[in-house]
């Protein structure tokens, strides 16, 4: 592959990373599939490439899963009050960009809380967990795609 296809690729998985940063876009989805491009185009050893990035992420989708639901059954707050806020994070962050997607999450995940508690304090403290929660699973996803990002920089000079 020429150098300026990789430098695209490159381009398109550095979108996919500021995609779980700022999370408008599937960023995992997208590096993966930035990666499997550009691993059908050069072929050969890319496709172990591909593999293990592809890998990585999946393993990073589940991980992320089973330590939020782990956060969030520790913390007493249901998995409707992450759904609430999620809902209500994307409607905020059409209403204000960007930051109204957090804005957003955080108000839909405190009167998930409250309209289940009925208790401003205990409200808080879920709408809290349920936003660390959310850090938790984006961390891990990020976590996951840069070490994704980082075996096709290797395969990329490798190969």
């Amino acid at each position: 592959m020429p150098i300026w296809g990789e430098l695209i690729v490159g381009l398109v998985i550095s979108v996919g990373l500021l995609g779980i940063v700022i999370p408008v876009l599937p960023g995992g989805l997208i590096v993966g599939s930035s990666i499997l491009v550009w691993a059908a185009i050069v072929g050969g050893g890319a496709w172990l490439v591909f593999g293990i990035a592809a890998a990585l992420i999946v393993i990073g989708d589940v991980v992320k899963y089973l330590v939020a639901g782990k956060h969030l059954k520790s913390s007493g707050v249901p998995n409707i009050t992450i759904l609430v806020g999620g809902i209500v994070g994307i409607v905020g962050f059409f209403v204000v960009p960007v930051i109204g997607l957090f804005i957003g999450f955080m108000v839909g995940a405190y009167v998930a809380e409250f309209v289940r508690t009925r208790d401003a304090s205990i409200a808080w403290a879920g709408a809290i967990a349920a936003a660390k929660a959310a850090l938790i699973t984006m961390g891990i996803e990020l976590f996951a795609a840069l070490l994704a990002a980082g075996v096709w920089l290797g395969g990329v000079i490798a190969l």
